[in-house]
Parts: structure tokens; sequence; C-alpha cells
């Protein structure tokens, strides 16, 4: 028992030093109700054209799948909050997550950081790290570590940080002490269904049809984009933050510390102008590293044309 404190509290330590703001920790498990979760959200269709949702459903579900012999999933938060917006009111909008260097690289590096300490230090220990790249239910891993809660709007909310925050796991062949999930404290707001401009959250909230999300439609889908949503898109080019933006307990939201994530010095005065003739050079530069590349110059040119058909139909 005093070893698997004493681990525990050298795993908690050493995180926190390189950045990750919260730690939680759960026994791996088969998920045996957030697999009858995903199979109904999969069979509804809400991951639209995410097929890749659909792929390796015994891994994501069950952890020692992944790694054998996994004893323990280390979830952790890594605060991303930037209050800066961009100077332009008519600009179209950039989700904050994506203003620096994209986090999968960023995360990615303390992960392995923190596997090789854990290994220098208590030893022969089978591990493997994850960063929203593999089949992990991420979300429902932290609220099992007493991270958060998932809210209405489906995303994971901290009391005391929001939910600004990516989410890592580290999954370990190792026992650990484990932390207790927390209540909902969502109460009966509902701002986040009522904000939400495609609908995407069900009525009662605690379901995302993801083939509606701005974020699916900006970034994931890769064809044209649906004529139904033309006045709906709030002037989003890639992402959306309006879910969180109106959530009450992002009030608790501090900025971050983390260099890698501050903006190219170009991109929030960057006037509506720029964007509609955006080069690939101009791309190249402002989105180096960034998530945004993950739509190429191309798509993010297909979505900025899709929001001016849309003002120009209501002018």
């Amino acid at each position: 028992m005093a070893s698997t404190q004493a681990h525990t509290a050298l795993i908690r330590t050493e995180a926190q030093r390189l950045g990750f703001n919260m730690v939680g920790f759960a026994k791996a498990e088969f998920m045996d109700e957030e697999a009858r979760r995903l199979e109904d959200w999969l069979n509804r269709g809400f991951h639209g054209q995410m097929h890749y949702m659909a792929n390796h459903f015994d891994k994501r579900v069950d952890p020692t799948q992944l790694v054998p012999g996994a004893k323990s999933v280390v979830s952790l938060l890594y605060n991303y909050h930037n209050p800066d917006k961009q100077e332009d009111p008519d600009a179209p909008k950039i989700s904050q997550y994506a203003y620096g260097k994209d986090y999968h690289f960023v995360l990615k590096d303390k992960l392995k950081t923190l596997l090789q300490y854990i290994e220098q230090n208590i030893g022969q220990v089978a591990g493997r790290c994850f960063v929203d790249s593999a089949p992990v239910l991420e979300r429902d891993w932290a609220k099992r570590a007493g991270l958060g809660w998932t809210g209405r709007h489906t995303l994971l909310i901290n009391p005391k940080a929001g939910s600004y925050f990516f989410l890592a796991e580290l999954i370990l062949d190792l026992e650990l002490d484990y932390d207790a999930p927390m209540r909902d404290y969502c109460g009966t707001c509902r701002r986040c269904i009522d904000a939400c401009p495609t609908e995407a959250i069900s009525p009662e909230g605690y379901l995302l049809d993801g083939s509606k999300c701005i974020s699916y439609l900006t970034i994931e889908l890769r064809e044209a984009l649906p004529v139904e949503f033309k006045d709906k898109m709030d002037n989003w080019m890639f992402g959306c933050d309006v879910c969180q933006d109106v959530c009450p307990w992002n009030r608790f939201s501090q900025p971050h510390q983390e260099p890698a994530f501050e903006p190219h010095p170009d991109l929030l005065s960057m006037r509506k102008s720029d964007w509609e003739e955006i080069t690939q050079e101009v791309f190249n530069q402002v989105f180096k590293q960034s998530a945004v590349k993950r739509t190429k110059l191309e798509g993010l040119q297909r979505n900025i044309a899709f929001l001016n058909q849309s003002k120009g139909d209501q002018e």
C-alpha cells in the first residue's frame, strides 16, 4: 500500500512539474457503461464521416487491449485557454485551442518524458502515451479519474479550471491509488444547448450529434459543407468555442502558461480581407506546426468561401 501511495505521489508531482495542471488516476478495466453509450452513439450516425470512430471498438473500451496487463490509467489536463481574441470582429474565427503549436506534439513530448521518469524512478513499467491519437475514451477516463464531470455539451468540466484544456493519458501496468469520480454540477443550466448555432447538442444535453458540430464541419468533413448549415456557422472557419464561451464554469479559467501555445504574431491581427486573400506562403508561415494544417489551405479556403456565401445570401 505504501508503495502505491508513493508511486502515485511521484507521478503526480512530476506531471505537475512538466506543466500538467491536474492529474487523476483510475483503475484500468473494461468500460461497460461507456461501451453501451458509444455503441448507441455510433448506431445513430452521430460520428458523421469520422469513420475511424467505429474502428477498434474493443480497444476503445478496454485499456488492456492497448497495454497488456494494464492496471492504471493516468489522466492529465493541460490548460490552453487564451482570452485574447482576433482584433477584427468581422474576421472569420478560429478556435483558441489552435492558436499555437499543435498540442499533439507538445503534450506527446511531455508524456514521453513523464514515462521515462516513471521507468527511471520506479523500475520496469510497461506503458503507453496517448494524446487524442489512438482509440482511447479520454473524457470518460478523465471523469473516472475524478478530474471533472461531463457537461451538457459533452466536454469535461473541472469546477476549479473550467473546460479549456487538453486531455492526455498514460496507460500503465502499475498499480496506483485511484481517485473517485466527481458529481455533475451543471444543475439546471442549459446555456450551451441554447447557444449552439447548429443545434448539435440534444435538447436535454449530454448527447452531441457530431455531424452537426461546427468543429466537425470545419475540420473533419472533407467534402462540401452542407447547404443546411449556410446561415448557422457563426463565422467560424476552424473549430468552434461557443459552448465553452457561454459556460459559467469557465469564469474560473486562467490563461495558459505554455509558450508553445502562443499564436503567431500576425494571427490575431489579420483582417477579414487578409483571410479572404490568404496565400500558401502566409498559411505556412502563420500556421507552422499548427493544428490548422490538418485542413490544409484548401480546407480553410473552402470554409471561408462558405461563410462569405452565407453572408452574401443574407445581404
